[in-house]
């Protein structure tokens, strides 16, 4: 038995039983009382939970930021069960930390309210209007952002934008509600908010001032050009290996003693680098190891190549081959000399090193923190939404390496083992459940592939004009026909026994 089990039933989570909770349950060293709301996050899941509101529960526990506090907000009618969940334990959440020497739990309690998911967003864009309300910060996915795939500028013909543009107080969007906020501000005579994205996007803060100002365009130029140059869009870089909560989540928090309906598990690494542009002052999160930098950009794009590429290396192929978990994955010899080639060969000699690590030293470090045998994270939540993390993970280390004639084989490979996940069934016979949200025509065009490669890498909307390019298309044709006819572990040991050569 796990040294820390608790014997006795789980205490239920919520503000009055704080005090009773295990001795081996770190709990808050502040009054919830005292705090006051600073931010409201829009996209309020495990991640930011595990990740933005533990920083600001750090800085709780030393006696700062009680003015920070969270103000948690959704738009999709699937966020009012966490809302529902939350809001019965006072929004606390118990943080439990996966380490393969053992489990170890804390509860925090930055966050004080979950505003109601309603048609319109009134209560967001109220709360927003709140003059106390300093920072707006979101999680919306990779791809909430309504960008244009070949081009990626802001898509103004989305019919969700288009809907905002022309109803600006009844916003479907993040984005919308934010415009339609920082407009009642403009008008109360109040500075605006720092609207600050958290997704694993490159130059994410770049993307969401475009968002924002070119939605505002769209009905009020005046306001736009207000938001553009009073408004603050840092860009920032996030990393935590957080995965979905399963019943065994729940039941692990259960036997650490804590009766929690929505806990979150997480990685022993947090990682948050951030612009320091803030319009509306900001807590002072360098004092909890946030590192605060004008160069952000080399942070971001060793993250999302090495880590969050690496994930889709690892994923697809895993998905195809039923293989339950990334950790899993890590420890198949065949998937983890796959992922150590492509990272040595094709994505590692394009990332520039930051302070601290090198490229090697990072993927060294990655690789580690994918093989820990206690965070399951499965193959499935990690090759979600395909159709938004490979143009952003894997396709920018595709075009370097084009650019600069070295090899491609094994990022044409990974190409291949995305199409042939998409086309819903394992080699095993196993079904894959839909898990994009275009999966139905990804599944079509997987499917017709089988007989035509090139069909795949013609969507441009993934693609852009990648597909056109005679040395990629001709890899990934040979490498996905293979796969087809003689299954993924026989191409991936025709990879792995490839020397490194340029095209």
């Amino acid at each position: 038995m796990d040294p820390l089990a608790n014997e006795k039933l789980p205490i239920r989570l919520r503000r009055d039983n704080l005090t009773d909770l295990p001795a081996t349950v770190r709990s808050m060293d502040y009054e919830l009382s005292d705090l006051k709301p600073g931010i409201v996050h829009i996209g309020l899941g495990n991640f930011h939970r595990a990740h933005q509101a533990w920083f600001i529960h750090q800085l709780m526990q030393q006696g700062q930021a009680n003015d920070w506090a969270i103000i948690g907000a959704g738009l999709r009618s699937y966020d009012t069960e966490m809302r529902e969940k939350l809001l019965r334990q006072n929004c606390l959440t118990t943080l439990i930390k996966l380490d393969p020497k053992g489990l170890s739990a804390e509860v925090i309690g930055p966050m004080i309210d979950y505003l109601p998911i309603e048609e319109g967003n009134a209560a967001l864009i109220r709360k927003m209007t709140d003059p106390a309300i300093r920072i707006v910060s979101l999680t919306v996915t990779e791809g909430g952002y309504f960008l244009d795939a070949n081009t990626g500028a802001f898509n103004t013909d989305h019919e969700d934008i288009r809907h905002d543009a022309g109803n600006p107080d009844q916003p479907r969007t993040a984005f919308g509600a934010i415009v339609a906020a920082l407009g009642q501000r403009r008008a109360d005579g109040l500075k605006p908010f720092t609207a600050l994205s958290c997704d694993n996007l490159q130059g994410n803060g770049a993307i969401l001032r475009n968002c924002v100002v070119g939605l505002a365009r769209m009905s009020d130029p005046d306001l736009a050009n207000w938001i553009d140059l009073n408004g603050a869009f840092p860009n920032s870089m996030v990393d935590c290996i957080v995965p979905a909560t399963t019943e065994q989540v729940i039941s692990q928090c259960r036997a650490l003693g804590i009766d929690d309906r929505a806990p979150v598990s997480h990685e022993n690494f947090r990682q948050w680098v951030i612009e320091d542009d803030f319009c509306a002052g900001r807590p002072p999160l360098e004092q909890v190891g946030v590192t605060l930098t004008d160069d952000v950009h080399t942070y971001e794009t060793m993250k999302l190549r090495i880590l969050n590429g690496g994930h889709q290396l690892l994923a697809n192929v895993g998905e195809i081959l039923n293989v339950p978990t990334i950790s899993d994955c890590m420890q198949d010899p065949d998937i983890v000399a796959f992922f150590g080639k492509v990272q040595a060969e094709e994505i590692l000699p394009h990332v520039k090193a930051v302070p601290g690590t090198t490229p090697k030293g990072y993927h060294e470090l990655v690789a580690g923190r994918f093989a820990n045998t206690a965070i399951l994270d499965s193959t499935r939540r990690v090759a979600f939404d395909g159709s938004a993390r490979h143009p952003g993970f894997l396709l920018p280390s595709l075009r370097d390496a084009l650019s600069s004639g070295s090899s491609i084989s094994g990022l044409a490979l990974a190409e291949a083992f995305w199409c042939r996940m998409c086309a819903g069934v394992r080699e095993d016979g196993s079904e894959i459940a839909p898990n994009d949200p275009q999966w139905d025509d990804l599944k079509k065009t997987a499917l017709a592939s089988q007989a035509n490669p090139v069909l795949w890498i013609e969507q441009s909307q993934f693609y852009g004009d990648l597909g056109r390019d005679t040395h990629f298309a001709e890899a990934f044709a040979s490498w996905l026909t293979g796969i087809w006819h003689h299954g993924s572990r026989v191409a991936i040991a025709d990879y792995t026994a490839q020397d490194s050569k340029p095209h």
